[in-house]
């Protein structure tokens, strides 16, 4: 059992260490915090952490640093958070604030969360595989060039340039979009596309030469981001703390290029009652990331799908000010997809 002043040695030692990377050792706790008890007491107080094996001696250097359960411990018990500065909270404003659609407001949040916590930074798509169709727009850019949008109720858009074989005319064209919205609006995206294909088959062999090309746009369109999918920003971040990796970080970086296994930590990561998800170090090892820290939260999209944001770094990392930094983005991402 950790008594209370050994648990905020602990968090002394989390927190210079964080700092400074150096190891911590007492008489730097006693000259540097106001304990009120000698350098032989806090070495007590080291004793026994490192007995709960919660602090450990690297080499033979007389401070110490966190393990892994040592840094579980320090989060589980993390009671302040450090507030984001009013600077900060304007620029996830306004940053944010001026995103055109759903793929531009998640590019700039995973640049912008990837800036304020100085690590990888992840935001997951919402899920498609509940999304509607809600609007299809056909735009002719040239008689045998026609722009192909397809726009889902989650707020995602995805268009094509489409070469036709044959000049379609604007009459024709406004005929198709309002008959190829009266097809598939409303529906998911796997009836959208069953219907899209039922949908060509009306048309007469002349006017299937230019519908067959424009259906077969549109059903890529509407089937190609049904898997789930992350936006990642920051990777350098890594290379730039590689000294904390006691081996190569390419692994690490196989694994944030290696998208299917970040979503598979995401989807097992438990929420605590704050809606925040942190795995730690060894916590990590069945997905190959066993010397990093994963931060993560829910945000709502549109239509109440959820999906995940964090950041993913080094275990020694600022812990509080990470925490705060993700939940703040996620509560105005959520807030801004919801106005949308």
């Amino acid at each position: 059992m950790v008594s209370e002043r050994s648990l905020e040695v602990l968090r002394v030692i989390v927190h210079d260490y964080v700092a400074s990377r150096e190891p911590v050792g007492s008489k730097s706790i006693v000259d540097r915090h106001s304990f009120g008890v000698s350098a032989a007491t806090i070495r007590n107080d080291m004793a026994l952490l490192e007995e709960e094996e919660l602090i450990v001696a690297p080499h033979t250097s007389s401070g110490r640093i966190p393990t892994d359960k040592g840094y579980r411990l320090f989060v589980d018990h993390l009671s302040g958070l450090k507030p984001l500065t009013p600077a900060q909270r304007q620029a996830i404003e306004t940053f944010l604030g001026s995103s055109v659609d759903i793929d531009d407001v998640l590019a700039r949040t995973v640049r912008l969360l990837s800036q304020l916590t100085q690590q990888v930074a992840l935001v997951q798509y919402p899920s498609l595989s509940q999304a509607k169709v809600r609007h299809i727009e056909l735009v002719a850019l040239t008689p045998v060039r026609l722009l192909t949008v397809v726009i889902t109720d989650t707020g995602h858009v995805e268009q094509r340039i489409v070469e036709l074989p044959t000049g379609i005319d604007d009459e024709f064209l406004v005929t198709l979009r309002s008959r190829v919205n009266h097809a598939v609006a409303g529906f998911g995206l796997d009836e959208a596309a069953a219907g899209l294909l039922a949908f060509a088959l009306q048309f007469t062999p002349p006017e299937r030469l230019s519908v067959d090309v424009i259906v077969a746009a549109l059903v890529e369109q509407v089937t190609a981001n049904r898997q789930e999918k992350l936006i990642i920003a920051g990777a350098a971040n890594l290379v730039r703390t590689e000294g904390d990796f006691a081996g190569s970080i390419l692994p690490v970086l196989e694994a944030v290029e290696e998208q299917v296994v970040l979503l598979r930590l995401f989807s097992e990561m438990q929420a605590d009652q704050h809606g925040m998800s942190v795995s730690i170090g060894r916590e990590n090892a069945s997905f190959g990331l066993a010397e990093t820290s994963v931060l993560a939260s829910g945000y709502s999209s549109v239509g109440g799908q959820v999906a995940r944001l964090g950041v993913l770094g080094p275990t020694r990392m600022d812990y509080s000010t990470n925490i705060a930094a993700v939940r703040a983005v996620a509560r105005y991402l959520s807030k801004s997809l919801g106005e949308s």
